[in-house]
């Protein structure tokens, strides 16, 4: 084995995903371990022990980790985040509180309660001072106060606090002041300031996003500490490399200093995996439907592309740090199915995860999900990731029939049928979010679905939407562990402009100061001048408008143009998403945006080659057939190995393709082709 292995690891909700490639000769090897819930660190372990030992590999060989993690969401989404105190200007105790007066769609106006905020209004305390809206100081910091906070945060036991002054954005002297007399009185905590984490105008979002920052701060610390001294013992020293929710990693270092920046961290990965698979297809737009163990995660690939924003959701908690722009639904493998006292079939979002996981694998587990459905209508057989686990179709048929079939009065397999429909629909309406809601017709863009369950929906989504072709990875189901590779170092800095319309000196002089904190930033992750590559943005609106359109900033002929060929970008874009523009009317500009992107540091070795699936190749006989449940009846359904696919192999529907990490399903109607990157390319026949 030539020295240069570079391992990447996602853990997800039911199993922790492997991926290693030889850097010289960019050979994959891929590998599935159940999550350990308790500790997944555990799981990690195990899993770069299994594919050490699967290649024959060395720990000593190892030259890269990279790593997907839910630690940070996980912590969010089910409220174990550290007890966070927050700090800000007095009058502003209950900004989080008050939050936003909009409530979620579909919502009872008259019985809707905001939810929970990460930090209890008792535990923010006030202090006394004032910066004003151009940046300067109209009321001094009263430090005696700071002191006082200190105490009293110490005597409740808070070790983590966030500080958010008004308008620290645009000087963050008092919060820097104000952090300096907290950890001399309480040094044992650990602080989050609003002008490190998001300085950009608007109260909330800026104490959300420094709060979240600090409430899981201590929770990801302890884990990456813990899988640091791991991975030491195990004899593997270098760098490790987290995926963060923008689509890039970064060091750990960076991420102990922004562990929010990780909410997206799994998701990314598979989202920018997917983007790879479509590039070696020769496909600028699609739709990626990852579907793991609890979770269906979408995006939208355009022009080669994910989408990115600064208004994502953890949970019911805004995040307006820069996410690639995902849709999570609560529909995986384990989601449970469940009849409601009120005799409605609900599925999701509530998961049964690995432990104990679905009924079917026979490990303690009682209630019915998507996978035991998929199990009763026998397109699940056998085992699951290389025998990792055993599928009981007893125990899946008896948890359909007692929780569902009994009680909504009707068969088995038509209640089983009726679990798939329903979490079928709920993708479709996911992506309905990012495509027609937005005026995108998703017919126009071919569909990657991966995960472990994700090839088993693509057939029945993509004609629920029209969309004609879609696309199965060589490895659908360790698609987000190889979309690590493919990362590249990745940092987003924003700045507030002094003045809403900015002069050109102005608005350079802004550029400059964020040229040096980006090459500060790379610098710190061992990069040189020549190893990035920087892009600017701008957010720019109307006067007296609301929110910003984010378009791209021409840095280089800024100077020679000055700012009227930015401003009529804005116009271009806004006119595009909304029709029309306004002549004459003022633009101002609210903050320009940096990103700090490095070359390629995982498998760069493999080229990117356009797949053409026009050689015909004889496909190997089916291992076997047996009858699968499709539409109200059984068909007879051949069962083939993926392995044994070559390329220019051709199916036609119904058929099932097994492999190690998924499965894929092929509707009666559908037929597939394997094209020469090994994607199964499945299309509606003419």
């Amino acid at each position: 084995m030539t020295p240069g292995l570079a391992i990447a690891v996602d853990v997800g909700g039911t199993f922790t995903d492997v991926s290693l490639v030889d850097v010289a000769t960019g050979h994959e090897w891929t590998h599935k371990t159940p999550t350990t819930p308790d500790d997944p660190s555990r799981g990690f372990l195990e899993g770069l022990r299994s594919i050490l030992e699967i290649v024959g590999g060395q720990p000593d060989q190892v030259t890269r980790v990279l790593h997907g993690t839910t630690i940070a969401t996980n912590a969010v989404l089910e409220f174990r985040g550290a007890p966070t105190g927050l700090l800000t200007t007095a009058g502003f105790r209950h900004v989080l509180e008050i939050g936003r007066h909009d409530a979620p769609a579909f919502t009872n106006l008259l019985a809707w309660n905001k939810p929970i905020r990460p930090v209890k209004p008792r535990d923010v305390l006030t202090v006394a001072g004032r910066i004003d809206a151009r940046g300067l100081e109209i009321e001094p910091l009263d430090e005696e106060m700071c002191r006082l906070a200190a105490r009293e945060f110490k005597g409740r036991g808070i070790l983590s606090i966030a500080v958010c002054l008004l308008n620290a954005h645009l000087n963050p002297s008092h919060e820097l002041t104000a952090r300096s007399v907290l950890a001399d009185e309480h040094p044992e905590a650990t602080y989050t300031l609003s002008s490190d984490v998001l300085p950009v105008l608007r109260e909330y979002e800026r104490s959300m996003a420094t709060v979240l920052n600090s409430y899981v701060r201590p929770v990801v610390a302890g884990y990456l500490g813990r899988l640091s001294e791991r991975l030491e013992a195990l004899d593997v020293r270098v760098p490790l490399h987290i995926m963060r929710s923008n689509g890039g990693v970064a060091g750990a270092t960076t991420v102990l200093r922004q562990p929010a920046s990780t909410a997206l961290s799994g998701p990314a990965a598979g989202a920018i995996g997917a983007t790879e698979i479509a590039a070696q297809a020769g496909i600028e737009n699609a739709i990626t439907l990852d579907v793991g163990g609890t979770s269906a995660d979408i995006a939208l690939v355009s022009s080669g592309s994910v989408h990115t924003t600064t208004h994502g959701l953890i949970g019911h908690w805004p995040l307006a740090t820069p996410m690639l722009d995902i849709q999570t639904i609560g529909a995986g493998g384990g989601s449970i199915a469940k009849v409601t006292p009120a005799m409605n079939l609900v599925v999701g979002p509530e998961s049964a995860g690995s432990v104990p996981g679905p009924a079917s694998y026979s490990k303690g587990g009682l209630e019915p999900c998507l996978t035991d459905a998929q199990v009763v209508l026998g397109r699940l057989r056998g085992d699951l990731a290389d025998g990792g686990i055993r599928l009981d179709a007893d125990l899946a048929w008896r948890a359909v029939e007692e929780r569902v079939a009994k009680p909504l009065g009707i068969s088995v397999l038509d209640a089983a049928a009726g679990i798939v429909d329903l979490a079928d629909n709920h993708m479709v309406g996911a992506i309905r979010v990012l495509t027609i809601e937005r005026g995108i017709d998703p017919r126009e863009y071919a569909l990657i679905p991966f995960g472990g369950a994700g090839p088993l929906h693509g057939a029945s989504v993509a004609r629920l939407l029209g969309i004609r072709t879609w696309i199965v990875p060589p490895s659908p189901g360790v698609l987000s562990a190889h979309g690590l590779h493919a990362a590249r170092v990745r940092h987003d800095f924003v700045r507030q402009v002094p003045q809403s319309q900015p002069s050109l000196a102005e608005a350079l002089r802004v550029i400059e100061d964020l040229r040096e904190e980006a090459h500060s930033a790379l610098l710190a992750e061992g990069l040189q001048a020549g190893d990035y590559e920087l892009s600017w943005h701008a957010d720019l609106r109307y006067q007296h408008q609301i929110h910003e359109l984010t378009v791209d900033l021409p840095v280089e002929s800024l100077e020679a143009a000055g700012m009227a060929v930015l401003y009529e970008r804005f116009a271009e874009l806004h006119e595009q998403l909304y029709t029309y523009r306004l002549a004459g009317h003022a633009i101002e500009m609210i903050a320009i945006r940096v990103v700090g992107l490095s070359r390629l540091i995982g498998d760069g070795s493999r080229a990117l080659e356009t797949a053409t699936s026009e050689v015909e190749a004889p496909s190997p006989a089916p291992l076997y057939q047996a009858d699968v449940w499709f539409s109200g009846s059984f068909h007879s359904t051949p069962f083939f190995e993926r392995v044994n696919l070559p390329p220019g192999a051709r199916l036609e529907g119904p058929a099932i393709v097994g492999q190690m990490d998924s499965t894929t399903l092929v509707l009666p109607g559908q037929e597939a082709a394997v094209d020469s990157s090994r994607n199964l390319v499945v299309s509606e026949k003419s």
